[in-house]
């Protein structure tokens, strides 16, 4: 039987032990078992807490995108400005915990999955919505909310590359140069909205 307490740090446990084993196969075709066995526990004790491995990894999932979140409204409340806020969503997306190779590994095998799994693609839908709307709502404070939407989806879209790369291999990106890039791009698509008068003054 379950030792009482345990239940969350076990499901915890499991959780971290699947973001592992997918990073380490690059694929959600890993076993109950080896997901218990990198979490010290019984394949039987697994499927106790999680009933299948489906609902496991839609946990995993679920679990990658509470983290996110949560990081994401800690940067933004010590933020001070709009400006600073993009910078601080961008500085989350690429942070150590999420940027680890067996995290991005993990998100890539979810956006493969997506293309099967209904339930997958509904919290991917969730993620690029809450992406988008907040940097939305910054960026709408430096330029018209019909180019702050254009922007924030550009700069989604170079986030979502940028993990491909890391992924892939493509590129020895660091975090350094990946939050570098997302801010040049920022930085870049602000500047060609601004007014020629002040494009002078800055110089």
């Amino acid at each position: 039987m379950p030792k009482v307490g345990m239940e969350p740090v076990r499901r915890k446990a499991l959780v971290d032990a699947a973001i592992s084993a997918i990073g380490d196969q690059g694929t959600l075709a890993v076993t109950m078992s080896d997901i218990a066995r990198r979490a010290g526990v019984s394949p039987a004790l697994a499927h106790h807490y999680f009933g299948s491995k489906d609902q496991l990894l839609t946990e995993t999932m679920r679990s990658l995108l509470r983290d996110l979140r949560r990081d994401t409204v800690s940067a933004l409340a010590e933020a001070d400005g709009p400006r600073a806020r993009v910078s601080a969503i961008i500085r989350v997306s690429f942070h150590a915990g999420q940027f680890a190779p067996e995290t991005v590994a993990a998100w890539l095998a979810f956006y493969t999955e997506a293309q099967r799994s209904e339930a997958v693609r509904r919290l991917l839908a969730l993620y690029a919505r809450r992406l988008h709307s907040n940097l939305t709502a910054s960026l709408s404070q430096l330029c018209p909310k019909t180019e702050a939407s254009r922007i924030a989806e550009a700069t989604a879209a170079l986030i979502d590359g940028l993990y491909i790369r890391r992924a892939l291999g493509a590129a020895p990106l660091t975090t350094e140069r990946s939050i570098a890039l997302a801010e040049d791009a920022v930085d870049a698509a602000l500047a060609r909205l601004a007014p020629p008068q002040e494009k002078g003054s800055a110089a």
